[in-house]
């Protein structure tokens, strides 16, 4: 799948909860030939604007023998080393340090991404300037466990979007044959990890640019009688929306899909896959007894690269919308397409009876 860079920018934004404002884009995004230079450029926006508020510190332990003491003596290890016969003694003490995991992690992607083959020498160069400015930070080699340890709160905050770029970056970089460098993937061909990201930018978008509705993943219950036993109950699946918006009269669901083909061709012509409306349609049935005095609607959203499409349809008697949405469109026209899907006339005029 094809998407606009600029559009790609807007994307991958929502998705990690930084909105941009209005039409304001990043100077240089739309000089980015491909998405490996986009994160660059994210990556250098982001870390000067930290550089220049202070890179994050923290406590670092460290152990040392001295003849200066500072901290806790260690006496145990004294005795055992016998230091005291060198006049030294080891001790303890907390250090406030640029040199934390999380800055680590962004040092360690700069030099990936500035190694990249396709990445442009400019951004090459600026990323390379990260390195040099996170100098007294350690050189560490990437791994997933690092994302899992890090502890962000209130006031390193802002850490927050660039650690996933990071782990983006990091679950991107597949390995060159022999050892020799590595290479970016061609993510958008991911359908499992651009599925995630698709829904939580949607999820994220609604959330940012509407009002009416709260917005959130939501878990529904299985409409179980009371005859089903305890121990059965726990092998039900989580049944859980991709997005769920409600005000205090209707619940809309929509369920998020990112495919290189959206439709699936059957016998000469595109039909809309049926595992996907079965699974909306049950969302739906479990919607109106959770909220029963709600209006409920619903609608599939898929990803598209110059082939918009809009359908309606009553199911069951739920207004059912699927929506192709064209990435390739200009920012606004997407903006307004999405929006479009919360107005009350979910369905068409003259909807399908179905």
């Amino acid at each position: 799948m094809t998407i606009p860079i600029r559009n790609l920018y807007y994307l991958f934004s929502y998705a990690w909860a930084q909105f941009p404002g209005g039409d304001a884009v990043d100077v240089g995004i739309d000089k980015c030939p491909d998405l490996q230079n986009l994160f660059g450029k994210i990556l250098t926006d982001g870390v000067n604007r930290l550089v220049r508020r202070g890179l994050d510190r923290g406590y670092r332990v460290h152990t040392e023998e001295t003849r200066s003491p500072r901290g806790r003596l260690l006496m145990d290890q004294i005795v055992k080393e016998q230091t005291l016969r060198r006049g030294a003694l080891i001790c303890q003490y907390d250090d406030l340090s640029h040199d934390v995991l999380h800055n680590q992690i962004i040092k360690a992607t700069a030099r990936v991404l500035s190694r990249g083959p396709t990445m442009s020498t400019e951004l090459a160069h600026s990323l390379r300037a990260i390195e040099r400015t996170m100098a007294n930070v350690s050189d560490v080699r990437l791994s997933a466990d690092m994302f899992r340890r890090v502890q962000l709160s209130r006031h390193n905050g802002q850490y927050a979007v660039l650690m996933k770029l990071c782990e983006f970056v990091f679950r991107s970089t597949l390995p060159e044959d022999g050892g020799s460098g590595a290479r970016f993937a061609d993510v958008l061909n991911d359908e499992v990890r651009m599925s995630k990201v698709f829904e939580d930018f949607l999820r994220n978008f609604y959330r940012h640019e509407q009002s009416q509705y709260h917005v959130h993943a939501g878990a529904l219950q299985w409409a179980s009688s009371g005859t089903t036993d305890a121990l059965a109950l726990q092998y039900l699946p989580r049944m859980l929306t991709d997005i769920t918006l409600r005000d205090s009269e209707r619940v809309i669901i929509f369920d998020a899909k990112f495919y290189s083909a959206p439709f699936k061709s059957r016998h000469g012509s595109e039909k809309v896959s049926s595992s996907n409306l079965y699974q909306l349609l049950t969302y739906l049935q479990h919607a109106s007894r959770a909220y029963f005095s709600h209006n409920i609607k619903g609608g599939l959203i898929y990803a598209a690269a110059g082939k918009p499409l809009s359908l309606s349809y009553t199911l069951l008697g739920y207004p059912v919308r699927v929506e192709a949405v064209d990435l390739t469109m200009p920012w606004q026209d997407i903006r307004v397409t999405l929006l479009s899907l919360l107005s009350d006339q979910l369905s068409h005029p003259e909807p399908h009876l179905i």
